[in-house]
Formats: structure tokens, C-alpha cells, sequence
């Protein structure tokens, strides 16, 4: 066992977990406040039910086997045959590796939660999830990431997830959108529940993103120190560009707008981390940025699709973006992993093509298997909550709680605004003075 390697892998595992909880809050700060707690328990829920699906047949289905370079068998169900201690080639144990990859199984549906949020049941969205995880997500793992998988074989290259995680669920995001419809008029311009819980939730999100890109070099090398450096260059470049996108267009530098480009650098980056120079990662981290910024604000609102949190025109757009830019962008000089170099460094269009059939098919394969497990599904749970519900708030009509603490408007000491002065000996440092006579009341 490599102690370092296996080390920083297990750090990256863990890191990449505290991003679902910061997805959570970054969500739950957007929407608004009658919707918080079904969307921070939409997201959070994934934790155990993604866990649990990853060690019966996640696992196996991704990489025990190989059916066609689709999907892998149910050869290794519970992880059972999987001798845990065995070392990889990098010399990290198997265990470690597959903890590893269950954390991408987390976060990876968690993305599209923020589509839907507000008006879908979410008895619905617990069966979407499983299915999706089995027919697109563990398929999706393979074919990239697994050394029998077509796209694998055809020289696609996904350093953390361009294809498989921000494609995959983003388009899945789209697809969702356009099923559900549009929110009813009067919720679609409820304002923000809590913006410092966007900051928090980004800030977490950035911070579990090394574990996700640095960490998918699964060794303590110079391509995890590269996938660093171009991780952190792109999401410094994105931040600024939409928040001088936000200055110029809206006239005012907004923060929902600078921790929504914060991202997009991060989605960006994703694919190509560990292949591009840090002038490959400050260009995608300007294009990623323009083209989410665009889709988002002029392009969306005419083509009528209520992506609510703008899980495609985040996690979508910057994905595709980032994919088909690792085409042009990747280099041996970076990793030898590329065998061909990208455009730009004088590999011509081979890789470019690479891409961008590797991006297409993905495309062609979420919207083709999103629209069949959701016309299926729906047959036999209603996917939409009802009018009443959906202006109710998913809060009290699916769950009978408050994001809010309350206090009852029956309290006395409420009513007569005393509140303060009631419970004073909490305050003693501050307002101590109000329960003592002998104090100037000034």
C-alpha cells in the first residue's frame, strides 16, 4: 500500500462527501422559504439512499464485468467476491477506491434536485433517482471510466467527470424541467430564502471540489498538484467574469451571480483538470462562464424551460463546454494519459472529435433514458404535486415543517415585544441592564 496515495485519496473521498450537505445549504438558500426544507432534505437524502444502492449493485454494475462496454454485471452484489485489500495499480486498496467513486455517486443526482424544486412529489423523486442511478448513471461510469467501457476505448477524456457527472445530470436537470412544466406564476418570483446560506454552501462546494478534481488523479502526484492549480485558476477566472458580466448587463455586482460563476468554473474545470496548462484552464474558465452566463439569462426564458436553480445552465452548459474544450486544450505535457494532443497543441481536430462525439452521445442517451423512466414512472406515481400543494409550499404539504423557528402568536411576552427583556439573563453582557434597577438605562 502506498500510505500517502491511499491517504489522500480517503481525504479526497471525504471531501467530495461534505460537498452534498453544501449543495444543501447552496439550494436551500436559493429557493424560496416555504420550499427549504424539501429541498435541503432532497439533497441530503441521496446521502443514504445512494450509499446503500452503490454497495448492492452500483459498484458491481460499474465495474465488475462488462456487457458490450454499456454496463458492467451483477456478479459482485453487497461487494461480495471483492477482495477489499487488493491493490490497485497505483497501489491504493479497492476499498479505497470504491469509497471514492460512491462519493461521485452522491453528489451526481444531488445536481439535479435544484430543477425540480417546489412542485415535484417526492415519493416520485426518491424512485427517479434509484432507476436513473441504475440505467444512466452506473452505465455512464463504465463506458467512461472503466477500461472495458466504449467511450473509454474510444479516447474520451473525463479527468473527474465532465461526461458522467455534470453532463449526465444536467441534461437530466433539462429533461426533468420540461416534464414537470413551468411553476405556477405566482411562485416564480419568490425571493431567495437566505443568500449567506448560498455563500456557505458554494464555499463548501469549492472546498470538497479538490477532493472531486485533485483527488481523481487517485495518487499523490504532479497531475493531482496540476488538476490543483487548474481547479482553483478556473474558478478564480469564472467568478470574475460573471460578476463583470453582472455589472455591465444588470449594472451591479450581485453575490447569487458571483457564487453561480464560482461554480461554473468548477464545472468547467471538471473534465479537463489533470489534462490542460493553467492557460487552458483560465480560457475554459472565461468560455464555460459566457456560455452558462448567456443560456441562463436570455437564452432560457425563451425556449419557456423552468429549470428553477439552473441546473442545466450551470452543470449542463459548463459541462458541455468543458468536455468538448479538453479536446482543444489537453496536452501530454500535462499528463501522459493524453496519447493525443488537443487542437491547440498541434494534435489537430482527432481529439476535438473525440469529444465531441463522447459529449453528443451523452446528450443522446440522458434525454433518450430520462424520457422513458419518467413516462413509465408516472403511470404509477404522480410525478407533479398538486395546485393547492404547490402554492401551500413543499415544506408543509410533503413534510409538516418550517425552515423557521416560530414563536407563537399567543405568547405573551411576543405579543407585548418584550421578547429580550424576557429571557435577559441570556444576554447578560448586552442587555443585563434592562433587569437591573441600579444600571443607568441609557
Amino acid at each position: 500500500m502506498d500510505l500517502a496515495s491511499t491517504s489522500f485519496v480517503f481525504l479526497s473521498s471525504i471531501l467530495v462527501l461534505f460537498m452534498t450537505p453544501g449543495l444543501a445549504f447552496f439550494y436551500g438558500g436559493l429557493v424560496s422559504k416555504k420550499n427549504v426544507v424539501n429541498t435541503m432534505l432532497s439533497v441530503f437524502i441521496i446521502t443514504g439512499l445512494a450509499i446503500l444502492l452503490w454497495i448492492i449493485l452500483g459498484y458491481s454494475l460499474s465495474f465488475s464485468g462488462n456487457i458490450g462496454g454499456f454496463i458492467g454485471n451483477l456478479s459482485n452484489p453487497f461487494m461480495h467476491g471483492i477482495d477489499l485489500k487488493t491493490l490497485m495499480p497505483n497501489k491504493i486498496p479497492t476499498s479505497v477506491y470504491a469509497i471514492f467513486e460512491m462519493m461521485f455517486a452522491v453528489i451526481t443526482p444531488a445536481l439535479f434536485v435544484g430543477s425540480v424544486v417546489g412542485r415535484i412529489h417526492f415519493k416520485f423523486l426518491l424512485v427517479f433517482i434509484i432507476l436513473w442511478s441504475i440505467i444512466l448513471y452506473y452505465p455512464m461510469v463504465h463506458m467512461v471510466w472503466s477500461a472495458n467501457g466504449i467511450l473509454a476505448k474510444l479516447g474520451t477524456l473525463d479527468f473527474a467527470g465532465g461526461t458522467v457527472v455534470h453532463i449526465n445530470a444536467g441534461v437530466t436537470a433539462l429533461v426533468l424541467s420540461i416534464f414537470l412544466g413551468k411553476r405556477i406564476k405566482g411562485n416564480r418570483n419568490a425571493s431567495h430564502y437566505n443568500l449567506p446560506w448560498v455563500l456557505l454552501g458554494t464555499t463548501i462546494l469549492w472546498i470538497g471540489w479538490y477532493g472531486f478534481n485533485a483527488g481523481s488523479a487517485l495518487a499523490v502526484n504532479n497531475v493531482a498538484m496540476q488538476a490543483t492549480m487548474t481547479t482553483t485558476i478556473a474558478t478564480a477566472t469564472s467568478m470574475l467574469v460573471w460578476m463583470l458580466l453582472d455589472m455591465y448587463f444588470v449594472g451591479k455586482p450581485q453575490l447569487n451571480g458571483v457564487c453561480t460563476g464560482t461554480l461554473c468554473g468548477l464545472v468547467g474545470i471538471t473534465p479537463a483538470a489533470g489534462f490542460v496548462t493553467i492557460t487552458g484552464s483560465f480560457i475554459i474558465g472565461i468560455v464555460a462562464t459566457l456560455a452558462s452566463y448567456f443560456f441562463v439569462n436570455y437564452l432560457k426564458p425563451k425556449i419557456g424551460v423552468d429549470d428553477v436553480l439552473d441546473a442545466f445552465g450551470c452543470h449542463g452548459v459548463s459541462g458541455i463546454v468543458g468536455s468538448i474544450l479538453t479536446g482543444f486544450l489537453a496536452t501530454k505535457s500535462v499528463n501522459s494519459a493524453v496519447t493525443i494532443n488537443g487542437l491547440f497543441y498541434g494534435g489537430g481536430f482527432h481529439m476535438v472529435f473525440i469529444q465531441i462525439i463522447a459529449t453528443v452521445g451523452t446528450i443522446i442517451f440522458v434525454v433518450i433514458a430520462c424520457s422513458i423512466i419518467i413516462s413509465l414512472l408516472r403511470l404509477v406515481i404522480p410525478m407533479r404535486v398538486t395546485k393547492k400543494e404547490e402554492m401551500r409550499g413543499l415544506d408543509q404539504s410533503e413534510h409538516g415543517e418550517n425552515a423557521d423557528y416560530t414563536v407563537s402568536i399567543n405568547d405573551q411576552a411576543f405579543n407585548k415585544n418584550k421578547d429580550i427583556e424576557v429571557n435577559a439573563s441570556e444576554f447578560k453582557g448586552q442587555v443585563g441592564h434592562l433587569n437591573n434597577p441600579n444600571l443607568p438605562k441609557d
